[in-house]
């Protein structure tokens, strides 16, 4: 996958690893604000933004076709792999993120791989295919627009309870009246959740569960 975007820490090695996939019909590219705003709190981070490896037939890069994103699990966690060899950022200090079909595989890719990124940051995705058991080793934060028509704020929900009744380590933020994009209130509430949120598996390592 060619990287549109690798930004790397001014000095010293990386301390954590953000990689971001971008939706359907776009390209690496359109991960600039979340880039952007993840640079000014993480100087210490490196943050990937590559482009998917497919072209789309409206124009644009994708992960896969159709709706099942199965078959471009095996290739993204290779990818995941090799950057955190490569930079030398263990799976705990990585996070995940995406917007569409990005957050869909992002979250797949966790669900397949627990323990595969420490947190998964995903925007505007599709839930149904959440698997039968939570991640362990992965925060899932999930955030949506209101007024998102392409997947509607519904499924967000039904996600989280979902997530909840399985014991996962889960969050919802939405915005009032945001659509489908990485608007600034959900880049705010992404920040936030980094830098606040302390895992459920913290908490009971703590208690000794």
């Amino acid at each position: 996958m060619q990287l549109t975007i690798e930004s790397l820490p001014e000095q010293g090695a990386p301390e954590q690893l953000i990689l971001l996939l971008h939706g359907q019909g776009a390209d690496g590219s359109q991960m600039a604000p979340l880039v952007q705003a993840l640079r000014q709190h993480f100087v210490q981070a490196a943050v990937l933004a590559p482009d998917a490896p497919l072209a789309d037939a409206a124009g644009g890069r994708c992960w896969y076709t159709g709706a099942d994103p199965a078959p471009a699990l095996t290739a993204l966690q290779r990818w995941v792999q090799a950057q955190q060899q490569r930079l030398g950022v263990a799976a705990p200090a990585t996070a995940l993120g995406g917007i569409g079909q990005g957050a869909t595989l992002a979250l797949a890719l966790a669900m397949q791989h627990d323990g595969i990124a420490g947190r998964v940051l995903a925007f505007g995705g599709d839930y149904a295919a959440l698997a039968p058991a939570a991640p362990r080793q992965s925060t899932l934060h999930l955030f949506h627009g209101e007024a998102d028509v392409v997947m509607p704020v519904a499924g967000a929900r039904q996600a989280l309870q979902r997530l909840a009744d399985l014991q996962g380590d889960a969050t919802l933020d939405t915005a009032a009246g945001v659509g489908h994009a990485l608007h600034p209130a959900l880049l705010d509430c992404a920040l936030q959740r980094l830098q606040t949120h302390i895992p459920l598996r913290t908490w009971q390592a703590a208690l000794g569960k």
